[in-house]
């Protein structure tokens, strides 16, 4: 016996040798998910092998930091920047925009860096470098502050852009007696009634003052809405939603939908890296079990990376863009279509919201109790800025 596995007898010798594809196999998983994914992944923030323990205190700094940076640039952006003229609003509001992009915005504390600013400077940037494409866009202000004449980031924009104020209707409202979520989903519903009234576009964009814009989210949302969205499913959706966290964007979680897409990772990756294996082992046949094999490995190495990083490779163009039914969480940006919309207020007419039923948890509710469809674009067309929430209190934000 002693003979035979020294000099690599059966059965151990063979089982042995590096040859042997179960060996290879378990080393490379080895290396893989021993040695390689944590060393690289241990600074992504969204990875599993994220070291939460070392980095997410000065990531979180740096984040601050940045933040109050891009605060800052985009107050100057606004300085320097010439009011247009009567003449230039008046034909700028001569017909109803195809897109309205409506920002709700609330006076925040000092330390929340000019959110409103950031978004509205990045929007009137884009529109700029956009040219014909988005001439029948508008971006118009929703000020829901109950003191609006305080919001000294408002005031500064309203030279620049139209704003819908909320002083008036807001004090049929008594506000002492509503709870903060039912606010925010009545000063929610007022933009999203005001800029169907106002201005009667054919779609609405409404966006949190602490949600500010992709680079591509211009030519993303008219490739889906002149292309892909001419679908019934698609056009008849009640929103869309072009943001969920990033942390909730895994394989693994409440959403069982995904694991289709899980699959289908497995279905791609496994024969391919299973004849690039048989390739360069000189085999002449590709055994199901490599095919299974690389399917499990790949599978696993998204999830453990990280599938938001997966995500990111979508934005080389906009038909790479996902379009998959709608998730509970959150509404920093929203597009809905006119007929959508004056069903989403008459729904939420009927609804009252408190602690755990905020006006994402009820939106997604409607879903269900009436029976219709809603859809979220993946990657992420804005990036959420605000670690500070206007509705819920937090002294030390983190970026988890």
């Amino acid at each position: 016996m002693a003979a035979m596995l020294l000099h690599g007898g059966q059965p151990w010798g063979r089982l042995c040798r590096w040859s042997n594809p179960v060996m290879q196999f378990l080393a490379l998983t080895l290396v893989t998910f021993g040695v390689l994914v944590p060393l690289t992944c241990q600074q992504l923030l969204h990875s599993y092998f994220y070291m939460r323990s070392w980095y997410l205190n000065p990531m979180s700094h740096d984040f601050l930091q940045q933040n109050q940076e891009e605060g800052l640039s985009a107050l100057r952006y606004f300085e320097r920047l010439q009011p247009p003229n009567t003449s230039e609003l008046s034909a700028s509001q001569a017909s109803p925009p195809w897109l309205l992009i409506t920002i709700i915005t609330v006076e925040r504390q000092p330390e929340e860096f000019h959110y409103v600013l950031q978004v509205a400077s990045r929007f009137h940037r884009l529109l700029q470098e956009c040219g014909p494409p988005c001439r029948h866009h508008r971006v118009v202000l929703c000020n829901v502050d109950t003191d609006p004449s305080s919001h000294q980031d408002a005031l500064l924009l309203a030279n620049f852009f139209a704003v819908l104020d909320r002083s008036g209707s807001s004090r049929r409202d008594p506000h002492h007696l509503l709870n903060r979520f039912e606010k925010e989903k009545r000063d929610y519903a007022y933009c999203l009634e005001k800029s169907l009234q106002t201005y009667q576009p054919e779609y609405v964009l409404l966006v949190e003052d602490d949600a500010v814009p992709k680079e591509e989210i211009f030519p993303v949302l008219h490739h889906l809405l002149q292309r892909r969205f001419t679908r019934p499913h698609l056009r008849n959706a009640l929103y869309v939603k072009l943001y969920h966290p990033e942390r909730l964007q895994r394989y693994i979680n409440p959403e069982p939908m995904r694991i289709l897409e899980w699959v289908g990772v497995g279905m791609f990756w496994g024969p391919l890296l299973a004849s690039v294996y048989a390739w360069a082992a000189s085999r002449s046949s590709l055994s199901w079990a490599f095919v299974l094999f690389f399917a499990l490995y790949s599978m696993l190495l998204v999830e453990l990376v990280g599938r938001h990083y997966f995500l990111e490779l979508r934005r080389l163009a906009p038909p790479l863009y996902n379009v998959v039914p709608a998730t509970e969480c959150c509404t920093p940006a929203m597009l809905f279509p006119a007929p959508s919309a004056r069903r989403v207020l008459g729904y939420l007419k009927e609804l009252h919201c408190r602690r755990g039923f905020a006006k994402d948890t009820a939106l997604y509710s409607l879903l269900r109790s009436k029976g219709e469809q809603a859809f979220v674009v993946e990657p992420n067309l804005v990036r959420h800025v605000g670690m500070f929430s206007s509705v819920r209190i937090s002294e030390n934000p983190k970026l988890l």
